[in-house]
């Protein structure tokens, strides 16, 4: 018998840890290869995690609830055939000869902290370099945290001294809100105590709405948002799609929304400012070759962000039935997480529901996300000097100003005016 491990898995570009939402199998279960061992939820999707091997369930390392970094164990499997164990000896026998020559080794991995590890020491001033992990490698894990907080030997940060059990028992009331409350790293803040009084309704934050929590605060923590908007005059545009938009439906099948316009337009001005589309990865700008954006979908109580991959090679048709799939797909439970992977730069269609001004998050980690608010007829004074009735909207932009400044974003702006502008039957295909 040789025992194998699976892993959090890596659930899109840029997700660093998942939540076990729930456990499909117990200790003791017998799994087949591929068979579905948890729920997992992200900020970007919720997915299954599938065995990479048929076994017997040996341990369930994870809890539910609990939140682990990409790459940690979350249980352990039994296998036949003693090819895995075999393997396994002489890894086992080169770590400990590496532990024993290079002590330092076993350091750095109890460096990478998790989030839900380094909330759990900053509310509690636990000094994380004083703590021996159980993790792999020797990584700090939340199991080990809250150990540490029940038996009373808390290692205080700046000094080497550990706290008496006497000295703990001030903090009692903490040590009990650990444990009615496990940490995630996914509480976006500690609690706040609300008097619910006769008639108020207690929502509990959990599922998506939670991942969504966490990395709003993320993106606003760790990017310094910038805000510009421009005015467009989409006169020429309304007009073209009016007259397209009845033998259009009739004949694909699916709606030609003034949505798909502007992610053309967006996509086409990114490709002539390929600044706009990068990534901040600390000590460097990645800008991304591929245009994959990124377009937000409500459900009632979430959102999803999936992507329209290399939208400035698809045609304003291409991009309107891509739009109207994924929408189907979130609506129906039937989004994947290969469909949420790979965006470079968000737009967000604010206008569906009236907004007419807004500044949205940015979508962690890309560069900056547009916002097409509702088109509105409006009075504007013309450039004869003459008043008109035209239709008009506003598109607002956030940038994470580490990687861009406001100069090349107000120029990909007026890029993607003039093109929103100058669209019409004379000069803009939809195939």
């Amino acid at each position: 018998m040789a025992i194998e491990q699976i892993k959090m898995p890596q659930l899109g570009e840029s997700v660093t840890e998942g939540t076990i939402s729930k456990w499909l199998v117990s200790v003791g279960d017998k799994v087949n290869k591929y068979d579905p061992l948890a729920e997992v939820m992200t900020d970007k999707v919720n997915a299954e995690v599938p065995s990479s091997f048929t076994g017997i369930i040996k341990e369930l390392v994870a809890e539910e609830g609990d939140t682990l970094a990409v790459g940690e164990i979350i249980c352990t499997i039994e296998i036949e055939g003693g090819k895995a164990e075999s393997q396994s000896a002489p890894e086992q026998k080169s770590a400990v000869a590496e532990t024993a020559a290079v002590p330092q080794a076993d350091q750095g991995n109890k460096a990478r902290y998790s989030p839900a590890v380094l909330k759990i020491s900053q509310e509690h001033g636990i000094d994380l370099t004083q703590v021996s992990g159980t993790g792999a490698g020797g990584r700090i894990t939340r199991k080990d945290l809250l150990k540490l907080i029940e038996s009373g030997n808390i290692p205080l940060e700046g000094t080497d001294v550990a706290i008496t059990q006497q000295e703990q028992e001030q903090k009692t009331s903490i040590k009990e809100e650990a444990h009615r409350q496990p940490v995630s790293s996914k509480q976006a803040a500690p609690a706040v105590n609300i008097p619910v009084e006769t008639g108020d309704i207690e929502i509990p934050v959990t599922g998506v709405r939670k991942a969504i929590a966490a990395n709003m605060l993320r993106s606003k923590h760790e990017a310094p948002h910038a805000w510009t908007m421009i005015e467009v005059d989409a006169t020429n545009l309304v007009e073209y799609r009016n007259s397209l938009k009845d033998e259009f439906k009739k004949k694909e099948g699916f709606n030609l929304t003034f949505f798909a316009f502007f992610v053309k337009a967006v996509a086409q001005a990114l490709k002539e400012f390929p600044q706009i589309n990068s990534m901040w990865a600390g000590d460097k700008i990645i800008q991304k070759k591929d245009i994959n954006i990124s377009i937000a979908v409500a459900t009632d109580d979430a959102l999803f962000v999936p992507v329209i991959k290399q939208a400035d090679e698809k045609t304003i048709k291409g991009i309107a039935r891509e739009i109207s799939e994924l929408a189907v797909k979130v609506r129906t439970g039937k989004l994947r997480s290969e469909d949420m992977q790979g965006g470079t730069f968000t737009v967000n269609n604010t206008g569906s529901f009236g907004s007419v001004q807004s500044m949205g998050i940015i979508n962690y980690p890309q560069a900056a996300i547009l916002q097409v608010e509702s088109i509105v007829k409006r009075p504007v004074v013309m450039n004869n000097g003459m008043i008109a009735v035209r239709d008009m909207v506003n598109l607002c932009m956030s940038l994470d100003h580490r990687v861009l400044d406001g100069l090349i974003c107000g120029r990909f702006l007026q890029r993607v005016k003039e093109i929103i502008e100058n669209t019409s039957k004379s000069t803009t295909s939809i195939y």
